[in-house]
């Protein structure tokens, strides 16, 4: 049974920040090298980065399978209501290919329609091909391209995929 728990507590932060360590070291080391995924660990995943993006109105969420942390999902919802930004959607290595990261991406999809949110947007990497396939899989389409400067002469190559919440 897959539930997804709100991340509130220091706890909850500290285990989102556990996870992205162990899924970001093992998924993006070989697309982006250890510098810069221990750059970002640092910059928007450690547990004071979530504190604070949490006080600026992201949402964290657990995926928990059988009671246990499976992965996370972090969202921003644009203030007016008509896009959700889907930040991060990781599944730990061991779990992928047993439908977790879908049934997450249908969790952030029911919230979209309960909001009244018609748009998810994200951010992939360009080198991120098993990721793009799986995102077009699940009706994102590719947007163009986006580089962002995150500081330490790190840039995000990434594509911007979306998708219409019927």
């Amino acid at each position: 049974m897959v539930k997804f728990k709100r991340v509130l507590s220091e706890e909850e932060i500290a285990e989102v920040a556990r996870l992205a360590r162990e899924i970001w070291q093992e998924h993006y080391v070989p697309i982006i090298g250890r510098a810069q995924v221990d750059y970002m660990l640092e910059k928007f995943q450690s547990t004071g980065a979530i504190s604070r993006q949490i006080a600026q109105q992201y949402e964290y969420y657990l995926v928990l399978d059988r009671a246990q942390s499976a992965g996370y999902v972090g969202l921003v919802p644009d203030p007016p209501g008509s896009e959700l930004f889907l930040s991060k959607i990781y599944i730990r290595k061991e779990l992928r290919g047993g439908g977790l990261g879908k049934e997450a991406l249908e969790f952030v999809e029911e919230l979209c329609r309960r909001r009244g949110i018609r748009t998810i947007r994200l951010t992939v990497n360009k080198n991120n091909a098993r990721s793009i396939s799986w995102y077009h899989k699940r009706g994102f389409v590719n947007a163009g391209p986006t580089v962002q400067d995150i500081g330490e002469g790190f840039v995000m190559d990434d594509f911007i995929m979306e998708k219409t919440i019927g």
